[in-house]
C-alpha cells in the first residue's frame, strides 16, 4: 500500500489552489471544467481538493465543514524547507494566519504553524536531520 492523496474539502476549490499556489510555491497539477476538485504538484503525496458539496455528495452521513473561527482539527499537513522564516513569512504575506511562530524544538528542528485560507493547519518545518 501507498499513501498517495490527502484530499481536503473546501468551500472554493479554486481560490484555495490559488492560495497554496502563492503561499507555499506549489503547482497546479489539475482542476476540474466545473471547480469542484483540484491538485497540486507537491511531491510524491498529492494534494487535493474538493467542495464542500462533492463531498457531501460523496458520503451517506456528510462530511463536518472546518472554519476559520473554531480550533483547528487536529490534523495538519506538513511542508518542509531549508529556508523556513523566509517561507514562513511568505505564507503569512499570502494570507495565512500565524498559529504559532517559528520555534527551535530540542532536537535541533525548527517549526512554526499557520492555518489556511480555509483554517487547516499546515506546518512549516526545517528538515529532521539524520
Amino acid at each position: 500500500m501507498k499513501f498517495k492523496y490527502a484530499i481536503l474539502y473546501v468551500e472554493n476549490v479554486v481560490n484555495t489552489i490559488e492560495f497554496y499556489e502563492r503561499a507555499f510555491g506549489f503547482s497546479r497539477k489539475l482542476i476540474t471544467p466545473e471547480n469542484d476538485y483540484g491538485e497540486l504538484i507537491s511531491g510524491e503525496t498529492t494534494i487535493a481538493f474538493a467542495t464542500i458539496e462533492l463531498g457531501e455528495s460523496n458520503f451517506s452521513n456528510g462530511i463536518q465543514k472546518i472554519t476559520n473561527s473554531e480550533k483547528p482539527f487536529g490534523v495538519e499537513l506538513a511542508f518542509t524547507t531549508e529556508n523556513i522564516e523566509e517561507d514562513f513569512r511568505k505564507a503569512l504575506d499570502a494570507g495565512a494566519k500565524e498559529f504559532d511562530s517559528v520555534k527551535e524544538k530540542p532536537w535541533g528542528q525548527k517549526v512554526g504553524y499557520v492555518r489556511d485560507n480555509n483554517g487547516f493547519l499546515i506546518e512549516i518545518c526545517t528538515p529532521i536531520k539524520d
